[in-house]
């Protein structure tokens, strides 16, 4: 694992009101999401989200405001069925208990990588993400 996935995991298990070290799969899911070179890290998601017609929502998750919900059904409909069906096999879940859990997860996790509304600029998120690492979540 690599500085930005324990910096990522970190912070997500301050935000997730437990440790660092404790095992969670759905997280190690959502991680692997936000920094997956393959589909654009954190910016190809958010406009992966953009793209299936969730501007607004995502958009909030983003900036400094209230976040809007999401629900498991659009989360599906972002990411794809056999996508999450892979997910829900690898933690031996429901589609639903997975798309539900990202549901809860995501808008979280995208707010606090974006601390000043903005999506970090690729070369400086490592560095965006040590910084947020010192802030109480």
């Amino acid at each position: 694992m690599g500085l930005l996935d324990q910096i990522v995991k970190g912070l997500a298990g301050k935000f997730l009101g437990g440790s660092a070290g404790t095992q969670n799969p759905l997280l190690d899911i959502a991680l692997s999401l936000l920094t997956n070179p393959q589909t654009g890290g954190l910016e190809g998601l958010v406009e992966t989200f953009k793209s299936k017609g969730l501007n607004d929502t995502v958009s909030s998750w983003v900036s400094t405001g209230q976040n809007l919900p999401i629900s498991g059904k659009q989360i599906q409909d972002v990411l794809g069925s056999d996508l999450i069906q892979q997910f829900a096999k690898k933690l031996g879940a429901s589609n639903q208990d997975v798309s539900g859990g990202l549901a809860n997860l995501l808008p979280g996790l995208i707010d606090k990588l974006t601390p000043t509304g903005q999506l970090p600029e690729k070369d400086t998120l490592e560095k965006g993400l040590k910084m947020l690492r010192t802030d109480s979540i």
